[in-house]
């Protein structure tokens, strides 16, 4: 248990280091072409616009200074710390959080609007998360009581326990019915194991409903503020009371009426507040006016200390408020980095960790704390948690704790879903086969969906299969290094990927149904550049996970004469790429290079098999 602990720390620190490091050089370097190719960065930004935001903060909308260009491939992501200065980085202008990203533009929530012409963005390291993380597990070794007994079994020295609880509900399918009987049975720990189209969340929103029935407080967490978000309107839908932790400018604007800022402003209690505070105000203000004529002995001393007696007051008031607001509440809902002070000694009889195949192991053990029982809900056989620390990956950080503890107790804590709604059938079973044992079913209303069943698509060999692979082995259509940078592009497949969009536009499918993918961030920049068609989304394998389109384009970039295939060996990447589609998937790649490896020479046997092969040369 110790080494394990100390490891974790270890790990902590690597990162923040690694993180730190690659700020700092990103920092240094200048230019468009260098800076902005790391992700983290925007550079010649202009305010666009702007509007009064919650808590007093200001929304700030970013855009290129030229107009017309839309924003690069990024990492901007909602919820993320940015800071902003001038566009050669020598001086902070300010720090805010990203509220909202659209291709064009980037929303953040800043305490005032910057002055300037010319800005650049840099997303930045998140600290208090870090030094959460750190707390926690520095006092595990110290812990007792159903915390100790509930770490014990994360850590393999105590056997989990499970309970019988009889659970049906006629409107899921056998194995989410299934799932959701194995968590309310489990009394320490359960695995959701959601592959791509399951019904994962609808399933973890079912177990946490009729865990409230059963007179259960839940704590439900995800690593994003999306993923939460997504989470929260299905609770809400469900009929719960629930409340949103975290700033208001990181929740979605549609669901801020159920963040704790909003439920608390909207409590009477708080006019008391507020009158108290503007009470306290003006005795400050009375107090600094005695400039020129001598007050009374003591006046103005007192008149501070009544001043300060005032607001404390109005703070214990308003945490008293806010004590209300969350013991009201059956779910409190937050990201994993949640603000621990706010809890206090609140005991939740479940901790749901959803998407918990995204985030290191440390942030989970964060509302782990606050909890009798956890459950996991994600798909580790999809991408693992983003490391920036090479070697802290290399010796296990990117290993997520869903996953670490699906392989020390395998069934007897994960149950699997099996049923999907997404994909048509034979979208669905290469990847069926390769990473879930071959137990994924279509549903009867996506199983044999193609693109000509949407409205005015008409028939035709493009709109009535459903996969497609174009072997481009043969043709030298070779990979090149993006320069400067050390992303791989490949011009031939980026010109193919944009001509197959226009055929499909051609066809009908509406652009904003279509989506291309691709494992290297310089081939995405690239395709955007080709691309004239507008609402078509394109995007790196990584900046997808989680998404899904009608159609989807995959550009595997590598073609080489060594046969390297470099990180498309994670193979788990490719499966997310190959599950986004819902009607048709359209795979471009060199065969040549591709079957190398294990993997994808039998990615290359099942499109012969299905009939779904072609070349490139039939397209020219």
């Amino acid at each position: 248990m110790h080494k394990h602990i100390e490891q974790l720390l270890e790990w902590i620190d690597m990162e923040s280091v690694a993180q730190a490091r690659q700020l700092d050089e990103r920092r240094r370097q200048s230019g468009s072409g260098a800076a902005e190719k790391t992700g983290d960065t925007l550079l010649d930004m202009a305010v666009a616009d702007s509007r009064p935001g919650l808590a007093g903060a200001i929304i700030v909308t970013f855009v290129k200074r030229n107009r017309e260009r839309g924003l690069p491939v990024n990492r901007f992501r909602v919820g993320t710390p940015v800071m902003a200065t001038g566009n050669a980085a020598e001086t902070e202008i300010a720090r805010g959080v990203i509220t909202a990203k659209e291709p064009r533009c980037i929303k953040i929530s800043l305490p005032f609007i910057p002055e300037g012409t010319r800005f650049r963005l840099d997303l930045q390291v998140d600290e208090v998360t870090r030094k959460r993380q750190a707390e926690v597990l520095s006092g595990l070794n110290d812990t007792r009581g159903r915390f100790g007994q509930l770490r014990d079994v994360l850590l393999g020295m105590r056997t989990p326990e499970i309970v019988d609880v009889p659970f049906e509900n006629a409107q899921l399918n056998l194995s989410q019915e299934q799932a959701v009987r194995h968590c309310l049975s489990a009394r320490d720990l359960a695995v959701v194991h959601g592959p791509p189209g399951t019904g994962k969340t609808t399933t973890v929103v079912e177990v946490i409903k009729a865990s409230v029935g059963l007179g259960q407080k839940v704590l439900a967490t995800a690593p994003s503020n999306t993923a939460v978000d997504n989470l929260l309107e299905k609770l809400v839908s469900a009929g719960l009371k629930v409340v949103r932790l975290g700033h208001p400018a990181r929740v979605d604007r549609q669901l801020t009426q159920h963040t704790l800022d909003a439920q608390v402003s909207r409590d009477e209690t708080m006019e008391i507040v507020k009158d108290m505070r503007r009470e306290s105000d003006q005795y400050f203000r009375k107090a600094g006016r005695y400039t020129r004529s001598q007050p009374p002995r003591g006046a103005k001393q007192e008149m501070y200390k009544e001043g300060k007696r005032l607001r404390q007051d109005a703070r214990l008031l308003e945490k008293t408020v806010v004590d209300w607001v969350i013991d009201r509440a059956d779910v409190v809902c937050s990201t994993n980095s949640l603000n621990t002070h706010l809890l206090g000694d609140v005991r939740f009889g479940l901790a749901v960790i959803d998407e918990a195949c995204q985030c290191t192991e440390p942030s989970c053990w964060v509302p782990l704390q606050f909890a009798d029982k956890l459950i996991l809900a994600g798909d580790h056989c999809q991408l693992p948690p983003t490391v920036v620390s090479q070697k802290a990956a290399q010796q296990g950080f990117d290993v997520s704790l869903l996953e670490r503890v699906n392989k020390l107790y395998r069934e007897q804590v994960t149950t699997r879903l099996t049923k999907q709604y997404r994909m048509n059938s034979e979208i669905m079973q290469f990847s069926s086969d390769q990473f879930y044992e071959g137990t994924l079913e279509a549903d009867l209303g996506v199983a044999t969906h193609v693109l000509k069943d949407l409205e005015g698509v008409p028939a035709g060999e493009l709109t009535e299969t459903p996969v497609q692979f174009i072997d481009t082995a043969g043709a030298d259509w070779e990979e090149e290094l993006e320069e400067p940078g050390e992303s791989r592009r490949n011009p031939d497949e980026a010109q193919l990927v944009v001509k197959k969009i226009e055929s499909l536009v051609d066809r009908n499918v509406p652009a904003h149904c279509i989506a291309v993918i691709t494992p290297y961030a310089a081939q995405t920049r690239l395709i955007r550049q080709l691309c004239k068609v507008e609402g078509v989304e394109i995007d790196t394998v990584d900046g997808f996970q989680g998404r899904e389109k009608e159609v989807i384009l995959i550009s595997c970039v590598r073609s080489n004469r060594e046969g390297i295939i470099g990180f498309l060996g994670d193979t788990r990447r490719m499966n997310v790429a190959l599950t986004r589609a819902k009607r048709k998937l359209i795979v471009i790649g060199d065969s040549a290079t591709l079957a190398n490896h294990e993997f994808y020479a039998d990615m290359l046997r099942y499109f012969e098999k299905i009939n779904a092969y072609s070349t490139v040369w039939e397209e020219m």
